[in-house]
């Protein structure tokens, strides 16, 4: 009963998901051969209808990547093969946890297997079609290879520890676990980008001039310092563009990616980094780590809960009480019951951005620059500018830049 409440679960949201894909194909061929007259005020004519082959691309190619997906989960949920491979791993692996922890990252690194031609021929072929890829193959194994190992040198330890946890402290393990891991996470905002990230990619300072002299005098006009600029080179990867913080306190950092630099004016770039600081001044990061620390104790709560039900876990072929495929199994299915709550997250994303677009917009004393940007940017992306309100509404964490324009000049 159990297998077949997910089972229905799992192809329900494939189904949503189809819909959804379909109407926004629907909508976007809709508009194919003259845009809206907004739309063209971003772009101009040939790179609109590139923009419009680029995203039914994708959605071709993602619905096929839905199907597979569904079916593999499907599958090894319904043919035993998990529980197979828990025995076996119990079976020559030490105790004390060891084996429950290898046994989690075993699965998880056996699952992603599947489905890594579908990522190579995204990359180099959807992704070379459109210029957007930059990578090699050998980059492309090389950043795989790296992951798998920082799965077991990080994942590893961090996974010994929670599934440790039911043995040291009882029945309030979930509390504990959840606070490991928060803590976990929030440590990492800091180390990420200085032990982790150069391992994928070279930060190197942004050179004197007056593209950092501006960003500097943004931050002091703005009451945001942070400890430096540094410039990415997420151009060795894609030719897509972005600009982000790292951190907090005295140890945020602009990062900036090259492809940004070279797509924007110096005036562009910092309205940029304005809608950014919006952010933070806002109070938009703090209020996404309480809401993220609320989701994640609820979500260590429903595992409490199900892993002292035998049924959840007998349902699937493993022995009731184990935390290790509860975990599993937990991080498995949650997808197809968050899927349908996605809008809500979205929608208080959304009014996020709409602050922060105000507060760049006041912080540079006019909408121009910003939406000069926004709209180089959705040239250089060859955006969706065109979704269907369902679509956008289950999948996009911002507004359209229609939408977005509209909100900075009705309120100027």
């Amino acid at each position: 009963m159990v297998l077949q409440i997910a089972l229905v679960l799992i192809v329900a949201r494939l189904g949503a998901e189809l819909i959804l894909a379909g109407l926004n194909r629907r909508e976007v061929s809709r508009h194919a051969q003259t845009a809206p007259a907004a739309v063209a005020a971003i772009m101009d004519d040939a790179t609109y209808r590139k923009s419009v082959d680029y995203t039914l691309a994708k959605a071709q190619f993602n619905n096929l990547c839905m199907i597979f997906d569904a079916a593999v989960l499907a599958l090894v949920l319904a043919s035993g093969v998990l529980p197979m491979l828990f025995a076996e791993v119990a079976a020559w692996a030490p105790g004390a946890n060891w084996d429950d922890a290898l046994f989690v990252l075993l699965a998880g690194v056996l699952l992603s297997i599947p489905g890594m031609p579908f990522e190579w021929w995204g990359q180099f072929r959807i992704e070379e079609r459109f210029g957007f890829n930059k990578s090699t193959a050998k980059l492309w194994l090389s950043d795989k290879a790296k992951g798998l190992l920082l799965m077991f040198v990080i994942g590893f330890p961090l996974l010994w520890g929670l599934l440790g946890l039911v043995g040291w402290v009882g029945s309030l393990w979930w509390i504990w676990a959840f606070v490991l891991l928060f803590g976990f996470q929030l440590i990492m905002m800091v180390l990420y980008p200085k032990l982790i990230l150069p391992l994928f990619n070279k930060l190197t300072p942004l050179p004197d001039g007056d593209l950092r002299d501006r960003l500097m005098a943004l931050g002091e006009r703005t009451g945001f310092k942070a400890s430096t600029i540094e410039v990415i080179d997420g151009s060795k990867r894609s030719g897509h563009s972005n600009a982000y913080f790292t951190g907090f306190g005295r140890f945020r950092r602009i990062v900036l990616f090259d492809t940004l630099i070279e797509q924007l004016a110096p005036e562009e770039l910092e309205a940029v980094l304005a809608h950014e600081v919006g952010h933070y001044k806002r109070g938009h990061i703090p209020k996404m780590l309480i809401t993220g620390a609320a989701m994640q104790l609820g979500s260590f709560a429903a595992l409490a809960w199900l892993l002292h039900s035998d049924w959840f876990l007998r349902g699937f072929g493993f022995p009731g009480g184990e935390l290790a495929p509860a975990l599993l199994l937990f991080g498995l299915l949650s997808g197809v019951v968050t899927f349908w709550i996605s809008p809500l997250n979205n929608l208080m994303s959304r009014k996020h951005e709409y602050e922060a677009d105000a507060f760049a917009r006041d912080a540079m004393g006019s909408a121009t620059p910003l939406i000069g940007a926004l709209r180089k940017l959705a040239a250089k992306n060859l955006s969706n500018l065109t979704p269907h309100p369902w679509f956008s509404g289950f999948y996009y964490s911002h507004p359209t830049i229609v939408e977005r324009e509209h909100a900075m000049t009705a309120k100027s």
